[in-house]
């Protein structure tokens, strides 16, 4: 009987030791040093039509209704796109400057300590995972550029070849990111059961997303996610100072 036991604790073994270990970072402020979408949109429309930022003040009144709480982040997002980019951007232009703004995000807008933990990650054998609310078209070539092969962002639209400012589904934030990570690993045949799950994030927004994972980790927290970090006893990194 003890033989039988130890036989199938054997070959337990093996399964157990293909659970899947995820390493999930959020984007804006937890890898990089500043926020990306603004910061995106005026470097877009400085390299292909710098006369678009006369048009700012057109956000003035949607600007007045978000921060007011009459209208959500998503239609905020794509008045901006809208200014900037214009109604339809061709694909290869869209790849052009995402792939630009990338490349420029590694050269000077990511933490060193945040590009070198993915690495670790990577090579102790988790699975790393970008989430943010960040528009897929440039979060997936900054993705490329850091070699990491899969991304949950908000899926940008695409219409007659053309980027539209229409965000293609839910934003990917709060309670709607964490949804999209669990669809995610759904697609991705990952049993959230047999996963260990490790995210790391600045901000109390992603709690929905901190709660679904195994090991919490605050990364550069705002101020409300110190708290909470502090409270829970979550580990917390802080990048800025260096």
């Amino acid at each position: 009987m003890a033989r039988a036991v130890k036989r199938s604790e054997q070959m337990a073994a093996p399964a157990a030791a293909q659970a899947v270990r995820l390493s999930i970072f959020d984007l804006d402020r937890t890898l990089t040093i500043l926020p990306t979408y603004t910061p995106f949109l005026f470097f877009a429309a400085r390299s292909r039509a710098p006369w678009r930022l006369l048009l700012l003040p057109l956000l003035l009144p949607v600007a007045i209704l978000y921060a007011l709480k009459l209208v959500p982040r998503r239609v905020m997002k794509q008045a901006m796109h809208r200014i900037a980019l214009g109604g339809a951007l061709p694909e290869r232009d869209a790849a052009r400057i995402a792939d630009r703004f990338a490349r420029r995000l590694v050269e000077s807008g990511l933490h060193a300590e945040g590009v070198a933990l993915i690495d670790r990650e990577r090579r102790a054998g988790r699975r790393i995972v970008l989430a943010t609310a960040a528009p897929h078209f440039y979060t997936a070539a900054l993705a490329r550029r850091l070699g990491i092969a899969d991304v949950v962002a908000s899926p940008s639209r695409w219409k007659g070849g053309c980027l539209v400012p229409a965000i293609d589904g839910a934003n990917c934030y709060g309670a709607d990111k964490r949804r999209m990570v669990e669809a995610f690993l759904h697609r991705a045949g990952i049993d959230r059961g047999a996963a260990h799950i490790r995210f790391y994030s600045d901000h109390a927004s992603d709690l929905p997303l901190f709660e679904l994972c195994d090991e919490p980790v605050a990364v550069n927290p705002s101020r409300k996610m110190a708290a909470i970090a502090t409270a829970r006893g979550w580990p917390v990194l802080d990048w800025r100072r260096s």
